[in-house]
């Protein structure tokens, strides 16, 4: 177990942080693990799973099955419902990827909301909404946008988005438990609702620190892990050096310090300073 892991975890317990677990990889090493409070093995990361779907389509993307200018009508095809908002016609994946396809913020958010309400078919529900402005024109942080990348996912490979990930990166990286809520249709929300260990988020992290590479296996092209950076797929920089990352309701984070080449990522609940951990890191003397 690393010195780091263990004064991080006497600090979070100093400040009675609720943190659960915390994960660390360090200078490309083997991701590991310390537990802080108890709990269950695996957490629910909210929308830390965002950066997790992004993931999949940086897969399809280095294939070439999928592109950010690609529009979301035409990849969904036959499974796109009708819509009458022609504007649906111009979203496009990146408008997806930025909160920016115009739906409205805040839709399809199964941990506020009840989700009964939307129905049985989640993707017809979506394009009954009235976009609120035109794609591109303002940002409205939603979870739609990343179930609707979800469908695509599955549309592209015929399968769901979290088998479509066990197969082509979870399992490689050594990730030992996951799951993903779903809708009733059976497809991966994508946007919240991932459970699993810190330690293999973690490893999540490593492949935007390294360029794609974890272990010496490339996972990811440098092409899509600089534009996923450049373009800030869910992917944004913390207040505290060069540190940038992805966080989730409750006191869920993952963050990458560049300077110090070393990724971190912690389950928690509500009892978080995020910013706190983030300068205890990026000014810790290994």
């Amino acid at each position: 177990m690393s010195q780091f892991l263990e004064d991080l975890k006497a600090f979070c317990l100093q400040n009675d942080y609720r943190v659960y677990s915390i994960g660390e990889v360090k200078n490309g090493g083997a991701a590991e693990q310390i537990d802080v409070v108890p709990g269950n093995a695996c957490q629910n990361g909210y929308s830390v799973a965002k950066l997790f779907t992004v993931t999949a389509i940086g897969l399809l993307y280095d294939r070439g099955e999928i592109s950010p200018q690609d529009r979301v009508v035409e990849l969904l095809g036959s499974v796109c419902p009708a819509y009458t908002d022609p504007r649906w016609e111009r979203v496009t994946v990146h408008h997806l990827l930025k909160h920016s396809s115009g739906l409205p913020g805040g839709c399809l958010d199964i941990d506020a909301l009840n989700a009964n309400d939307f129905g049985e078919d989640y993707l017809q529900y979506l394009f009954t909404l009235p976009l609120i402005a035109d794609p591109g024109e303002e940002e409205a942080y939603s979870d739609g946008s990343f179930y609707l990348l979800s469908c695509l996912v599955q549309q592209l490979t015929g399968e769901c988005l979290l088998s479509f990930l066990w197969r082509e990166l979870l399992f490689p990286l050594g990730v030992r438990e996951a799951a993903w809520s779903c809708c009733p249709m059976g497809r991966s929300i994508g946007a919240t609702g991932l459970y699993m260990r810190s330690d293999d988020t973690a490893k999540l992290g490593e492949l935007y620190r390294s360029g794609g590479v974890y272990q010496g296996r490339r996972y990811l092209s440098e092409e899509w892990v600089k534009l996923a950076k450049e373009q800030e797929y869910e992917l944004h920089p913390t207040d505290v050096g060069r540190l940038y990352g992805k966080g989730g309701m409750c006191g869920q984070k993952l963050f990458i310090d560049p300077d110090h080449d070393r990724v971190v990522a912690y389950h928690a609940y509500v009892e978080v300073d995020a910013e706190a951990i983030e300068r205890f890191t990026y000014y810790y003397e290994d």
